[in-house]
């Protein structure tokens, strides 16, 4: 099975590197700055044919101070299929620069291929001639993972991967898959050689699913959140595992047809204490979910794809990511079996509990879809019958009292007591598990639903370059927090951070806006196509002279401290 799916991802990976021959945008769009007569300077673009810069794709700002004046050439009139109508150059562009008191130039631009491929927008920053002094900005953490996979050796750059896959696999979007694994392993009895081989078969196709479909998703300039977290997928993942946890309440049992199982089991009788194939198709389910979490590490990989267009390094540098991500699965299915009791009746126990973890997990993903107020009660339920069991594992008559039946009738009281308070919370249409009756204690709204009010929509490219201009006339910071419905990061930042009251002040005279790239449509491709991102959550910091401070950006969840952290960085530079 194993052999099978690794044929599979390399044909699909093939088929994928036979469409890679776009020139990496270094090499599509050649930049040169060179002295003019009185004071000016010029910029000389010199483009690949077959390749085309846009004249809104342009940003050109002096630093200490702005530029005295920019002239650009006229361009040709074109119909882009990204853009629309667009003014486009093609083979080359003069731009005339009258630097004035100007030290060092912030260079923005983008450009397409005619064959269909639109690279991210690039920048750069580059010395006047005449002064000194200046220095690079300083990269955000995605573009420094990015130049490290560009500009470091192959393995150093694998291996770099490797670290940060074990690293996230102790994030909340990888840790619940800890108990699935468990599970196999545990209902299996699999020990040593064959916990790791079943361990092993589930990871292997988790990292060649997770590496083909970030390499897929990046040449196809698309989120892998909107594929993979549209409401229908959410859906059908949370039904999968409701399913799985009512098996492991005992409500059916799980197995293939006889015929199926029959075969199975004779091509399996060397691999007593596992099942293979249910590992590696876990494996896969796992990489589908886990893929969307956007990070700093994973957008940077997808980054340099895009920009480099080297599949073959960036697929490498994914499939290292998610073995780094397998690594403490892998020593739960090693070192944990061997500490394991022999079986007995305490597996009914474990079979329960794994079976609210898959509710739990069915329910925080399709958390995403449900309105905040219901899913607080479906919580409250879920704490509910958690409690219920404990504390029917407590009723047994004229049973000796041991600790660990005290602790268990202690977590039921606790737990049945704040279920309680969430259902009531629920009704009063709370939605914080860890306020739940905040909207009790008060009948005016939350402080940080009138925060969030304060944050504009931004429905397309037109609207946030007026917006931004705005800002910029009234010497006003912008944070613009790219968001979706199925982006549970979204709401977690939403919650945690715009709902500090310490980061509300901090923002308290910034302009607030809101792409909303639920639907994933043109407008909203081109919004992210236009910055460079991967997908939500992505918060930019853009400072009064319009521009954004793009080491500070912010790529997946953060907490309050860390954003304070960020944003006290950004406005210190001033």
């Amino acid at each position: 099975m194993i052999r099978l799916m690794v044929l599979a991802v390399l044909g699909l990976c093939s088929v994928v590197l036979a469409r890679a021959d776009f020139l990496p945008p270094d090499q599509a769009f050649r930049y040169q700055l060179t002295p003019a007569a009185d004071g000016r300077v010029m910029l000389h673009w010199d483009i690949a044919d077959g390749y085309y810069l846009y004249r809104k794709g342009f940003a050109i700002e002096g630093t200490p101070k702005p530029v005295a004046g920019i002239d650009f050439p006229p361009g040709e009139m074109i119909e882009d299929e990204f853009f629309g109508t667009s003014e486009v150059y093609f083979h080359q562009a003069m731009i005339e620069i009258q630097p004035g008191a100007a030290r060092t130039l912030s260079l923005t631009w983008q450009g397409c291929a005619e064959a269909g491929l639109c690279y991210p927008p690039q920048q750069a920053s580059v010395t006047l001639p005449g002064t000194q002094g200046s220095r690079e900005p300083v990269p955000a953490e995605d573009q420094q993972l990015a130049a490290t996979l560009a500009g470091g050796h192959l393995l150093w750059g694998v291996a770099a991967f490797f670290g940060l896959g074990v690293l996230l696999a102790f994030t909340p979007c990888v840790l619940p898959m800890l108990p699935v694994l468990s599970a196999l392993v545990v209902g299996r009895q699999a020990r040593g050689w064959q916990g790791f081989t079943l361990a092993l078969a589930y990871v292997l196709p988790m990292a060649l699913t997770y590496a083909a479909l970030g390499v897929v998703t990046a040449l196809a300039g698309a989120s892998m959140q909107a594929v993979f977290q549209q409401p229908w997928v959410v859906s059908v993942f949370a039904a999968l595992f409701v399913g799985l946890a009512l098996a492991m309440f005992g409500f059916f049992t799980l197995q293939w047809p006889g015929w199926l199982r029959d075969r199975l089991h004779r091509a399996g009788e060397r691999q007593r204490g596992g099942t293979l194939l249910g590992a590696a198709a876990m494996g896969v389910l796992s990489a589908f979910l886990m893929g969307p979490c956007m990070t700093a590490p994973l957008a940077g990989a997808l980054l340099y794809i895009a920009e480099s267009g080297d599949v073959m390094q960036g697929g490498l540098a994914l499939f290292a990511l998610g073995l780094g991500m397998g690594v403490p699965l892998l020593l739960v299915a090693t070192v944990g079996a061997h500490l394991l009791p022999k079986p007995g009746s305490w597996m009914n126990a474990v079979k329960v509990g794994f079976g609210y973890v898959l509710l739990g997990m069915a329910l925080w993903w399709v958390a995403r879809l449900l309105p905040a107020s219901m899913v607080l009660a479906l919580w409250g339920i879920w704490l509910l019958s958690v409690a219920l069991t404990l504390w029917r594992t407590t009723g047994q008559r004229h049973a000796p009292v041991t600790p660990g039946g005290l602790l268990a009738g202690a977590l039921a009281v606790v737990a049945g007591g704040w279920s309680l308070l969430m259902l009531g919370g629920a009704a009063a249409g709370g939605e914080s598990p860890w306020r739940p009756l905040a909207s009790w204690v008060s009948g005016a709204p939350a402080p940080q639903h009138d925060f969030m009010a304060r944050f504009q929509p931004v429905p397309d490219i037109d609207t946030l370059s007026a917006q931004l201009a705005q800002a910029s006339a009234r010497g006003q910071w912008t944070l613009v927090d790219f968001y979706a419905d199925w982006c549970v990061s979204c709401h977690v930042i939403e919650a945690e951070v715009f709902g500090d009251p310490a980061v509300q002040a901090a923002l308290g005279s910034a302009q607030l806006l809101r792409p909303d790239v639920t639907d994933n449509d043109a407008d909203d491709k081109a919004l992210m196509q236009r910055y460079g991102i991967i997908g939500p959550p992505t918060l930019l910091l853009i400072g009064p002279d319009g521009e954004e401070r793009r080491a500070q950006r912010i790529i997946g969840e953060v907490d309050a401290a860390g954003f304070l952290a960020r944003w006290q960085a950004a406005t210190e530079q001033e």
